[in-house]
């Protein structure tokens, strides 16, 4: 019986022969830009073109899920605010960690793709009131990704107060949500020929330096995302709940490594079920948390993002000032809302981080040959953060009921 090969073999394989097939088209580098990089810039081209639809209808389906706000606006409310939270200051300390070890730095390229350039940074204060659109279709149009995060917010929000009237609206962005993983999951079986049209150019054009910085970007994701969970979720845990860090990881980690090899927060959720029914979390906690979690917590997805970023300026040689780093936390904290619980959905935040702040797509080639081993200390990060924030907002309604004088039984 034949052992089919997982992605991420194939990635491997793909990320090696491309490689091997660039040190060989050295002296016939433009051979291998016109005759195998189109191949990966149509690959590109699919990935923008479900973007827009994937993370508009994704993340108006998200707040929908949040569901009848009377009913569960105070939960939800803390749910929510745990997460933006937690995955702001993930994706600060990404860059934190990315600018501290100068990842991708002395390795810089010469791109031919165009002239790169980056918007002048318009300030603080501009960035913040620009994430509002005057015109949501405009926006949507454009393709300016903090506008139509902020977009699809807002009009999940209005979906939820019109109630039952908004149930039809909801089913129709459910179903296109749907769709786009669908179109996203035939795209992505597509990886290894893109990853092998990616990178060949780029090695027949620079050599074999170039790629000597990815270990530094997987050792940058795991140990980043390492201190993150002991950093962020133990003391939380810890704060709220009581729970030693000890108990709370010992009982999350048969969720961790599955979710560490399957790379599917999705995929995981039962495990996390489990994990919380142990840690004492209630199911009217935990049933509400832990999907919306899966969704809508990418702490682990921003911190990939975050050193990516960083990592991708440096090999071009371009620097990012503080609003441009700012707009990225911004990006990675609010498009959190709309990616996918699938493995390949960082493939897709990094498009949007990246256009963010204008940095060549070109990028993601360097780094898409390791997108599933990077994915997978992420999506154990994700859901360990799920679970935190379980324990988190349960021992806050316990502690409310408490004070009111109505404990649970």
């Amino acid at each position: 019986m034949k052992r089919k090969l997982n992605m991420s073999v194939k990635t491997l394989i793909a990320l090696a022969l491309g490689v091997g097939a660039g040190l060989l088209l050295q002296d016939h580098k433009e051979a291998a830009a016109a005759y195998i990089g189109p191949f990966g810039t149509l690959f590109l081209n699919c990935i923008k073109m479900i973007v827009v639809p994937m993370v508009f209808s994704s993340i108006i389906v998200g707040i929908c899920g949040i569901g009848d706000a009377k009913r569960v606006g105070r939960i939800g409310g803390k749910t929510v605010l745990y997460f933006l939270c937690t995955t702001a200051f993930a994706a600060t300390l990404g860059l934190l960690v990315a600018n501290l070890f100068q990842i991708g730095k002395g390795f810089q390229i010469a791109s031919d793709i165009g002239e790169v350039t980056i918007p002048e940074n318009p300030g603080i204060i501009n960035t913040l009131l620009n994430i509002i659109p005057s015109n949501p279709i405009q926006a949507l149009a454009n393709g300016d990704m903090l506008q139509i995060i902020a977009f699809a917010i807002i009009l999940g929000g209005g979906i939820v107060m019109i109630g039952e009237k908004g149930r039809p609206v909801y089913r129709a962005f459910d179903a296109l949500a749907e769709a786009m993983y669908a179109i996203t999951g035939v795209i992505m079986k597509f990886t290894p020929i893109a990853v092998f049209a990616l990178i060949t150019p780029i090695v027949a054009e620079n050599g074999p330096a170039v790629l000597l910085p990815l270990l530094g970007v997987i050792l940058a994701v795991y140990g980043t995302c390492l201190v993150h969970a002991v950093l962020v979720y133990s003391s939380s845990v810890k704060l709220f709940s009581g729970i030693s860090p000890r108990e709370f990881f010992r009982k999350s980690m048969e969720a961790i490594v599955f979710a560490f090899t399957s790379a599917s927060s999705s995929a995981t959720l039962p495990y996390s079920m489990k994990a919380a029914e142990d840690l004492d979390v209630p199911s009217e906690v935990s049933s509400f948390v832990l999907p919306l979690g899966s969704t809508i917590n990418m702490d682990g997805t921003a911190i990939y993002q975050g050193i990516c970023a960083i990592f991708i300026a440096n090999v071009f040689g371009l620097d990012l000032d503080l609003g441009q780093q700012i707009t990225i936390v911004l990006t990675c904290t609010f498009a959190s809302i709309g990616a996918a619980g699938i493995p390949g959905s960082a493939m897709v935040m990094l498009t949007m981080v990246l256009q963010s702040v204008g940095l060549p797509l070109a990028g993601i080639g360097l780094v898409t040959g390791i997108d599933r081993i990077t994915d997978m200390a992420p999506t154990a990060t994700n859901i360990t953060g799920d679970i935190a924030c379980a324990v988190v907002v349960s021992a806050s309604e316990r502690r409310r009921e408490a004070k009111a004088g109505s404990p649970e039984e």
